[in-house]
């Protein structure tokens, strides 16, 4: 009997010693993820959830002083949809995102290819090409508030020089040209971030595969069509995904160009979100409005991932 127990015991050790190896590596790991687990939680997870709750609520200044938000149920929901602003606000956001996204990729896409071919000073221009990208917001809606000044600014005195126009264009003060002004900014500050994800896609993609093409007669517009859009698919769908997100919710560029006016003509449901909260003080309805923009981004989430989805499983 003892003789059976002096060898079993050495039989369990291995084992043991391998569950308690293995508790310490689960540990470890663990103790990586939790400080990007508690800042995902604090940053990102509780203010959503204040958010949606404060949208049922009666949520104002006085809520400050009182402590009191009494639950109103939808009366806000109902309200925000009831403002005459909404509709303006949910037709420009539609218009700002569409053309913004589909300038931004269509220029991006052609810098992309253009810097895919080697020639000098291609480095220092693509870096070039950031600066915007790199800028603060607020500072590059400054730079081109002076830019798109009527009287004083820099691109009406160009396009009278050339005599493209007889009279100043008031851009950011007449409804009919603010929208367009701000998205021409928008779609300037995009560029970069489009051309850095294309590029980096292309950079990926063979060049075996162009030169065989190039027996087969499909050479440029016929490459481009059955082999460089087919194999950067992929990275098409997230520049798409993540521009449309990013663009739907700016706000700091329309604020520093025009502050959704003139006459709301550049009013979208970000900044209207954020007059109803900041301006209006009534949180609970900017709260409304804010989840509203979120089930918008979710569905392009959706729709992204089904699309995916699909192409996975065409291969």
């Amino acid at each position: 009997m003892t003789t059976l127990a002096a060898t079993a015991e050495p039989a369990r050790s291995p084992a043991a010693g391998r569950r308690r190896r293995a508790g310490g590596s689960a540990l470890v790991r663990y103790g990586f993820i939790a400080p990007a687990a508690l800042y995902l939680l604090l940053f990102f997870g509780y203010p959503i959830v204040k958010n949606f709750t404060m949208s049922f609520q009666e949520y104002t200044s006085a809520t400050f002083f009182s402590g009191e938000a009494p639950f109103i149920g939808l009366a806000n929901y109902l309200a925000v949809f009831d403002d005459p602003i909404f509709t303006k606000a949910l037709v420009n956001t539609a218009i700002f995102t569409i053309v913004s996204i589909a300038g931004q990729f269509m220029i991006g896409m052609a810098l992309a290819l253009f810097f895919r071919k080697s020639f000098p000073l291609s480095a220092v221009l693509r870096s070039m090409l950031l600066l915007p990208w790199l800028l603060p917001m607020i500072v590059s809606a400054a730079v081109w508030r002076w830019i798109l000044e009527q009287d004083s600014g820099i691109l009406n005195q160009f396009l009278e020089a050339i005599g493209v126009i007889s009279s100043p264009i008031p851009w950011l003060t007449s409804s009919d040209t603010a929208l367009i002004a701000v998205v021409m900014v928008n779609i300037w500050l995009g560029i970069p971030f489009n051309v850095v994800l294309l590029y980096s896609g292309l950079q990926a993609i063979p060049e075996e595969l162009y030169e065989a093409g190039e027996i087969d007669g499909a050479t440029g517009w016929a490459a481009f069509r059955h082999i460089t859009l087919p194999l950067l698919r992929p990275v098409v769908l997230v520049v798409l995904l993540l521009g449309v997100i990013y663009t739907i919710k700016v706000i700091d560029l329309i604020l520093g160009l025009t502050g959704g006016g003139p006459a709301n003509a550049t009013q979208t449901i970000a900044t209207r979100s954020y007059e109803m909260s900041f301006i209006e003080f009534d949180f609970g309805q900017g709260a409304a409005l804010g989840n509203v923009l979120i089930v918008i981004a979710l569905l392009f989430s959706i729709v992204y991932l089904r699309a995916n989805a699909r192409a996975a499983k065409r291969g």
